[in-house]
């Protein structure tokens, strides 16, 4: 499908090494003029739902600065563009949680915040998992949680968890175990 914005004149509003905001000039799909704001992600973020064989997962939980609240998440974090996904799936995993997997399964690509950010997401399951020692960033002060799939869809549902990929990420992996697809 074409496009039918037109973009007029694009500024660097704020650049850092995570993230780039552009000041855009646009003549809206009617023709008329406005302006946008575009936030840019220098990573793309990813997700993992480690699976066990009774269809446990692990989530993770910390205080998000941007929020002001703890949060649940499932494992996720940033891949570096040009770096394999999978690859920064993997240490994601292994860094917050510990685990490793011999099984990986690539479940979906999403957009966070379309209307105001180019971030893509990518969705992993990791299964046929090993344990180990978590190895989190000096920014990271990490609780894991070990709990049955359904219960996180239930913490989903009823508010507890927020994020926008961990929600994601849980509703789909569940809704493939449910048809069987994995």
């Amino acid at each position: 499908m074409k496009n039918p914005w037109q973009t007029l004149d694009i500024k660097t509003a704020y650049e850092n090494p995570w993230i780039k905001v552009t000041h855009r000039k646009v003549l809206n799909p009617s023709g008329g003029s406005g302006i946008y704001g575009v936030v840019h992600f220098k990573n793309i973020a990813i997700s993992i739902v480690p699976l066990d064989e009774d269809y446990n997962t692990w989530l993770v939980g910390q205080y998000r600065y941007t929020l002001d609240e703890y949060s649940w998440e499932v494992p996720e974090g940033g891949g570096a563009f040009g770096t394999p996904p999978l690859e920064s799936a993997k240490r994601e995993l292994l860094e917050e949680t510990g685990i490793t997997a011999k099984t990986w399964i690539e479940a979906g690509r999403l957009h966070t915040s379309n209307s105001v950010t180019d971030e893509q997401g990518l969705i992993f399951i990791a299964k046929d998992l090993s344990f180990g020692e978590a190895e989190p960033e000096e920014t990271e002060e990490l609780a894991i949680k070990k709990l049955p799939l359904n219960e996180a869809v239930e913490m989903v549902m009823g508010g507890a968890i927020t994020d926008a990929l961990a929600m994601v990420s849980i509703l789909k992996v569940n809704l493939m175990v449910e048809r069987g697809l994995i």
